[in-house]
């Protein structure tokens, strides 16, 4: 759920401010001077805008999850867009961009759930610029563009456009083995670094 990676990502955020405050107390009990350029000191790892553009986006994911719950897609739209239109962090960090590649997923989702196909392919590229490299957020992207296609070829068949939806179809299958190829080598990369379990 996008509320679990946004927590998970502030947490990291707080962990490292926390492991920045213990290596400066330990330094200051042995008695070593303070280095002001160090980049554990808690002022430097602690970012305020991050954390701030995390708790904002967390909170919007919850607005649009109460819009829904409602029956109002529009509200929950707005909401999302929000988090995308948001100031961000200087530099955009890591996390922000995920965040905002997140919000776009779940955005192509909505739209294409109301029929909004075009719509929701945008939001996809959108994401897919902030997702540059194999990642689980490109791999999530690339499997929102195939459900996309995939609803589109069931709307054109509603119509009777058989043939354009068998396109569809074939775009959502390339679309989708893609992104199962991408989240295969996410795994395969992590797996390297990753302790082998005794036998």
């Amino acid at each position: 759920m996008p509320r679990a990676r946004l927590a998970a990502a502030c947490l990291g955020v707080l962990a490292m401010a926390h492991a920045g405050c213990a290596r400066d107390e330990r330094a200051r009990a042995a008695g070593a001077a303070e280095d002001p350029a160090c980049a554990c000191a808690p002022a430097q790892v602690v970012d305020p805008a991050l954390l701030a553009f995390l708790s904002r986006a967390r909170a919007a994911h919850h607005a649009a999850d109460v819009a829904l719950g409602a029956g109002d897609r529009a509200a929950a739209v707005r909401a999302l867009e929000g988090i995308i239109a948001a100031p961000r962090p200087p530099g955009t960090p890591p996390e922000v961009a995920e965040v905002i590649a997140d919000a776009c997923a779940r955005l192509a989702g909505l739209r294409s759930e109301a029929g909004e196909f075009d719509a929701a392919a945008r939001d996809v590229e959108a994401g897919l610029e902030l997702a540059p490299a194999p990642s689980h957020y490109q791999g999530h992207l690339y499997e929102v563009a195939g459900v996309v296609e995939e609803r589109r070829a069931r709307a054109l068949d509603d119509r009777g456009d058989r043939e354009a939806a068998a396109q569809a179809r074939r775009r959502a299958v390339g679309l989708l083995e893609r992104a199962i190829s991408i989240q295969d080598q996410v795994i395969t990369e992590a797996l390297k670094g990753a302790p082998e379990k005794p036998r």
